[in-house]
Formats: C-alpha cells, sequence, structure tokens
C-alpha cells in the first residue's frame, strides 16, 4: 500500500484532487496517459494525466506541517525554500518560519543567531555536507527534521557507487540550483565531478573524451562546476551520467548517449562497460510521469495553455518549455495573475521576468485550454486558475454535470 501523507486540507481543491484521486482509482498503475476534459460547454479544459505534488513533495509537506504544530513553542528554520512555489512558502513564513538562505544560496540569517534550541528543517532539494556540519558543530542535529526527497538521496547513493568503483560523476543539471549544489557535495566526497547544463555541452564534454579537444577546452567550460582538482586527461576516462531530478529526463537520456558514443569512439564497443556506467536508474520516476503526461496532453492540442507554478521551479521550467513549442503558453504562479478575459500578467522563461500580455484568450468557442502545473504546485492553487478562467464564460453547464464521470465516491 502507497504511503499516506498528512497535506493540509487548504492545499486539495473540490476540483482538480478529486478528478486526481478518480483517475488513480480507475487507473492504479499509470498506464492511460490520456489528459482528462472538463467539457464545460463554451470553454473546455485539457488536464494532464499527472501533475501536481509527487512523493518528495508531498513527503516535504507532511513534515513541514507536523514539525510546526509539534513545537510551537520553538524557532523553527527552513534551510531554504521547502519547495518552489510561492504560496507554499508565504503560508510557512506566515506561520513564523524563517529561511536561513534564498533559493541562489545568499545568506538571510547569520549562523551566529541559531541555538541548539532552534529547529533546522531541510528542504525537499536536500543540502551540502558542509551545511550539515555547519548545523551539527552548532548543536542542531541536520536529519531530525530532513525532508530531502527520496529520489534526490537515490542520486547521492548512485554516485557513491559510482565513486567506490573508480567512475568520475557527470551531473546533469543547473549548477546554481539547491538540489544539484547539494547533489555535487555530496558527490565530490567520493568521485571527482563535474555539472553539465545541456546536450550542448555534453557534445563540448564527448570531444574532449575524443581527444579533439584539449584540457584548456575544458576549463574553458566547466572550470567553475568541476571539483577541485579535476584533471580531465585522468578522470574522463570511466565515467557515470546521473541528473537533478527535475531535469528533462528525455535530455539527460540524449546527454547519456552523447557520452557514451564518445567513449566507444575512443575505446571501442567492446571495452564500452569499462568506461560507460549504465545509471538509467536515478531517474525520478515522477518527473518522467509529469513529462510523458505533458507530451500527450500536447498531443491532444488545445488552442492555449497554462501552467501553474513557482518562477523558479525547474520541473515547471521543462513542462513550460515543451508546452510552448506546441501553443501559445502563459506561465503563471495563481489565479491573481489572470488580470481579465484580456490581460494575463506572465512569466517570460527566457528573459527571467514577468510581463503583461493583451487578448491572450482566443476569441473561439468552445475554446480548449491545456491546464497543468510543476510537482510542488497544490490541487488548490491549480482549482483557483480553472475559475478564474471560467469566470469569464457564461452559460456554463454545472459543475457536478460536469464533474459526473468522477465521483466523490471512489
Amino acid at each position: 500500500m502507497a504511503r499516506q501523507f498528512d497535506i493540509p486540507i487548504f492545499y486539495k481543491s473540490p476540483v482538480i484532487s478529486r478528478v486526481k484521486k478518480a483517475r488513480q482509482m480507475q487507473d492504479p498503475r499509470k498506464r492511460d496517459l490520456l489528459p482528462t476534459v472538463l467539457d464545460f460547454g463554451p470553454v473546455r479544459f485539457i488536464l494532464a494525466r499527472h501533475f501536481g505534488f509527487c512523493f518528495g513533495v508531498e513527503n516535504a509537506v507532511d513534515i513541514a506541517y507536523r514539525t510546526l504544530e509539534a513545537h510551537a513553542d520553538r524557532r523553527v528554520f527552513f534551510l531554504s525554500e521547502m519547495i518552489h512555489n510561492p504560496n507554499v512558502n508565504w503560508d510557512l513564513q506566515e506561520r513564523g518560519v524563517r529561511f536561513i538562505f534564498t533559493s541562489s544560496g545568499e545568506q538571510l540569517v547569520p549562523w551566529d543567531e541559531l541555538t541548539p534550541d532552534d529547529i533546522v528543517v531541510v528542504p525537499a532539494f536536500g543540502t551540502t555536507l558542509e551545511i550539515q556540519e555547519t548545523l551539527t558543530t552548532r548543536g542542531i542535529d541536520p536529519y531530525t527534521y530532513n525532508t530531502t526527497c527520496p529520489f534526490v538521496e537515490k542520486v547521492w547513493k548512485r554516485s557513491a557507487q559510482l565513486g567506490a568503483s573508480g567512475y568520475t560523476v557527470v551531473v546533469h543539471g543547473k549548477a546554481t540550483h539547491e538540489e544539484t549544489r547539494a547533489t555535487f557535495s555530496h558527490s565530490l566526497r567520493c568521485a571527482p565531478t563535474v555539472v553539465i547544463l545541456n546536450v550542448e555541452e555534453a557534445y563540448i564534454l564527448a570531444d574532449i573524451i575524443r581527444g579533439k579537444l584539449g584540457c584548456e577546452a575544458f576549463f574553458s567550460h566547466f572550470a567553475r562546476t568541476c571539483s577541485v582538482g579535476f584533471d580531465p586527461d585522468q578522470h574522463l576516462v570511466r565515467i557515470g551520467v546521473v541528473n537533478q531530478t527535475t531535469m528533462l529526463a528525455s535530455e539527460t537520456w540524449e546527454i547519456s548517449q552523447v557520452l557514451m558514443q564518445a567513449m566507444v569512439d575512443r575505446y571501442g564497443e567492446e571495452h564500452l562497460h569499462d568506461h560507460f556506467a549504465d545509471t538509467s536508474d536515478t531517474l525520478c520516476y515522477a518527473t518522467n510521469e509529469n513529462q510523458n503526461a505533458t507530451y500527450a496532453l500536447i498531443r491532444q492540442g488545445a488552442d492555449v495553455g497554462i501552467v501553474v507554478g513557482g518562477y523558479n521551479s525547474s520541473n515547471t521550467s521543462h513542462i513550460v518549455e515543451l508546452c510552448q513549442a506546441a501553443m501559445p503558453t502563459f506561465f503563471i504562479r495563481n489565479a491573481e495573475e489572470i488580470l481579465s478575459l484580456q490581460r494575463i500578467r506572465h512569466f517570460l522563461l527566457h528573459l527571467r521576468q514577468t510581463t503583461t500580455t493583451e487578448g491572450w484568450l482566443p476569441d473561439k468557442r468552445p475554446l480548449d485550454v491545456a491546464l497543468t502545473c510543476g510537482a510542488s504546485c497544490p490541487d488548490a492553487i491549480v482549482d483557483g486558475v480553472l475559475f478564474r478562467v471560467l469566470s469569464f464564460f457564461g452559460p456554463t453547464r454545472p459543475l457536478e454535470d460536469v464533474l459526473q464521470p468522477y465521483p466523490v465516491g471512489l
């Protein structure tokens, strides 16, 4: 039986949570990736089969709120945002939580301010060994209130296994992201480690492996993202690829193929297993499910797409990228960003800034709206977006009629 988490009721919803529960009961093995269509008449919402809180996020939310409830008499700090969702983090701050670091690593609360009586919660992304050691020296146990995602910890364990077998670890991730900083810290204790961002960087690394490019090229591109003392001539002979769990699974696979081919070219097919480790088991199931469900959503087609989530959420940004390639897509953090039928405030990934767009909803009836969100977005936030868009249309079918295929009792 799957583990059950105690998620605060205000994060659940009368529409999204109900649909997700019903579909889970109807398809417990998650084989059906077809989107859910909620037909309100003039507007139809096409919901991805998988989105919203994953196992790691539910685990983090459960621990966070139970910790606050159990220790109302003590100061509670989080190392950084627990997850990348502004509504969740705002709520925690309203309850007295303080963040020690920003998401980018800027320290907000000096270490000297902490005492052994304080509680420090490790976020779902995990944290570095250096920070764990700092907390320990201050009399604070960094493991008691630890919400690190089990799939992140799985990557750390795989990295340690690679190091123990004499492999260098190549991390596919964003070097400044909390999770990748934590993975890099854990990995370099066991193995030489280098972080690469994308397929383009993989091709550069591949040419260095082949000998087409030398050490100068390596340090030109990776000096800031490799471990101290990294020697390309020595440390790129045997490698294994792991990833930041919120990256595109298809991109991690492609990076692995590029680097594997470089090893074949350099050492021959018959010697591949001596130089390249199979690490496909480190991919996060939830990231993979959400991305596969997004592909199915795109195949279904829609007139406009809305993706909901925190603007600093890595997994959400990749869903946005997929949708943007197929349809006009707006990345918003909650319903308040939908200003009117004509105007929407949204986030531009390529510019890393918000903008306001006029005439964002196509003048078409019925209008098909693709709706999904990132792994750290509560169902209630998606509900709010659905009802906000629905308010611009009328008359519409009654909600209970629309939800009839998804009985409450399932």
